[in-house]
This record gives structure tokens, C-alpha cells and sequence, in this order.
């Protein structure tokens, strides 16, 4: 149904497009996106507490066979179901399941998957419940459709730019926290923490300072929808990838949530430098990040 509708508009009425696809075909997707990420959350859930090997990316960024296998099920599934090309944190960009592999200079300006097969892998690698599958759909840096499936605490979320953004099939909205004095707020740090002055420690300590707590889990993912299911009231971090956002930036859209630089300026997921609040808190905890 959903590669029909892709090809054939419906013309018993008129919806409004969002880079070309109607509003319609958004939905499906997201509900195509969300049963693909469960499925390899299922599949990677009988991996977790297992102590699996792990291999370095970086001295602190891990990569396992369940991020490989995972990724592996999507990529099969979505060339199925939804063939666009598809960004993978492990494979880099991939075509069409009928189109073969293309490399990282390919055209990305239609449609794009964008995906991490483990979100929070280091968590995962020692047992921790903390992480989740993440599905996103992109198309000219902006998101549109995302699901994110966290099997460890029965807990799903799925949403659309301009739809509704659900947590385990209910609607959720961002929360109505109108102070940052009262706001829990997220962040995390790039896997090089050495580096400066973009490790985000400074902007930490000054946030910690004023917000009533913040909290750092390890999953972007989860953090982004937490603030779009009103559990966290902000979310800021510098120099995360693009697979870590894509999914939940459509599902905190769809809430109602406010995303920006942290300059203040439109967001450009690529770039990795993101602050996504209720809006209500978006000004102050800026002015704190900017000092």
C-alpha cells in the first residue's frame, strides 16, 4: 500500500506536501519506520547482557555485532518496504535494496533514510538498559519522519513534521514547564571529550547551575524524545551525529517542540550542534548556553 501510494498521488483530496510528501504518505512511513525499528529492537535486545565483543571506533566509541546485525535488518527492510536510499551509522550511505550500494558521494537531496542500528552502544556493551533503535527520514538536511524503539523499557516512539508524535501508540506534546529553575534538562558528550572547547563541559556546569537537574543517559535518541514526550523539558549537545538526531528531531516536531542551533539560528542536523526545548524554555536556557 505504502510504495503505491509513493508513486500514485490520491486524488480524492488535497493535502498539504511537506518536501513532496503528502501528509498521508508521512504517516505511513512513520508507522513503516516504527515497525522496522521494533524489529531490530527485538533482534538486538536478545544481545543485550551478554557482554558482547566490542571493537574501537575510537577509544571511546563502540561498535558490536548486534550494531552491524541491526543495521543489516533495517537496510533489508526498508529497501522492501520503502526504498530510499539509507545513511547508516555503521555502513555509511547505501542505495535502494534494488539500486545497490552507492557510496558517500551520492545525491542525498530526495528522501533519505537515516538510521543508528544501536543508539547508546557503550550502554548496551555493559548491560545497560539505557539505548534504543533509531529511524529517521530526511530529505535536504531537514527531518521528516522518525521512530525510535527502546525494547529494554517497553517503550516506543514515533512521529512526523506537521503530524502527531506518539509514545506506545498515545499522543504526547512537550511539556508546559515555563521556567528553566523548574526544568530537567538532558545533554552528552562527543566520545573525544578531550578535546576543547566544544566538549560541553563548561555549557554543563553552567546549566547544571541554574536548571532543577540535568541528566546525562547516553542516548541522544531517547533524550530528544523524552523532551518531546514531556519527561525532559530541554535537551542541548555539541558535535552529535546526524543518525543520533534525525528520528527523534521529527518526533519532538511533531510534539509541538521548539529545535534550533545553538546559536539560536535554524538547525542543521549534519552539524551536530542542537538545543530542542517545550519552547518555553528555549530563550533562557539559550541565553545560559551562549554565555
Amino acid at each position: 500500500m505504502l510504495r503505491r501510494a509513493l508513486v500514485l498521488r490520491r486524488a480524492s483530496y488535497v493535502e498539504p506536501k511537506v518536501s513532496g510528501l503528502s501528509t498521508v504518505e508521512l504517516r505511513e512511513l512513520s508507522e513503516v519506520a516504527a515497525e522496522v525499528a521494533r524489529e531490530a529492537a527485538a533482534l538486538v535486545l536478545t544481545g543485550w547482557r551478554s557482554r558482547p565483543d566490542v571493537r574501537l571506533k575510537h577509544p571511546k566509541d563502540l561498535v558490536t555485532e548486534w550494531d552491524l546485525r541491526s543495521e543489516a535488518l533495517i537496510v533489508e527492510r526498508l529497501g522492501a518496504r520503502a526504498p530510499f536510499p539509507v545513511l547508516g551509522e555503521e555502513g555509511g550511505l547505501m542505495g535502494s535494496m534494488a539500486d545497490g550500494p552507492a557510496d558517500s558521494t551520492a545525491d542525498r537531496s530526495g528522501p533519505t533514510w537515516v538510521c543508528d542500528p544501536i543508539d547508546g552502544t557503550t550502554n548496551f556493551a555493559h548491560g545497560h538498559p539505557i539505548w534504543c533503535v533509531s529511524i529517521g527520514l530526511m530529505q535536504g538536511g531537514a527531518p521528516l519522519v522518525g521512530a525510535v524503539a527502546a525494547p529494554t523499557l517497553a517503550t516506543d516512539w514515533r512521529g512526523y513534521v506537521g503530524g502527531p508524535a506518539l509514545r506506545s501508540g498515545e499522543p504526547v506534546r512537550v511539556s508546559a514547564t515555563q521556567e528553566l529553575g523548574q526544568a530537567l534538562i538532558a545533554t552528552g558528550f562527543p566520545p573525544d571529550r578531550e578535546r576543547a572547547p566544544d566538549n560541553n563541559f563548561a555549557s554543563f556546569e553552567r546549566v547544571k547551575r541554574r536548571a532543577r537537574a540535568v541528566r546525562r543517559c547516553g542516548s541522544a535518541a531517547l533524550d530528544l524524545c523524552f523532551v518531546a514526550d514531556g519527561t525532559y523539558d530541554g535537551y542541548w549537545e555539541r558535535r552529535v551525529c546526524v543518525w543520533d538526531l534525525a528520528a527523534a528531531a521529527a518526533v519532538h516536531l511533531g510534539a509541538g517542540g521548539e529545535l534550533t542551533a545553538l546559536s539560536g539560528g535554524p538547525v542543521k542536523l549534519e552539524q551536530g550542534h542542537v538545543l530542542a526545548t517545550n519552547g518555553r524554555i528555549h530563550a533562557e536556557l539559550l541565553s545560559v548556553l551562549s554565555a
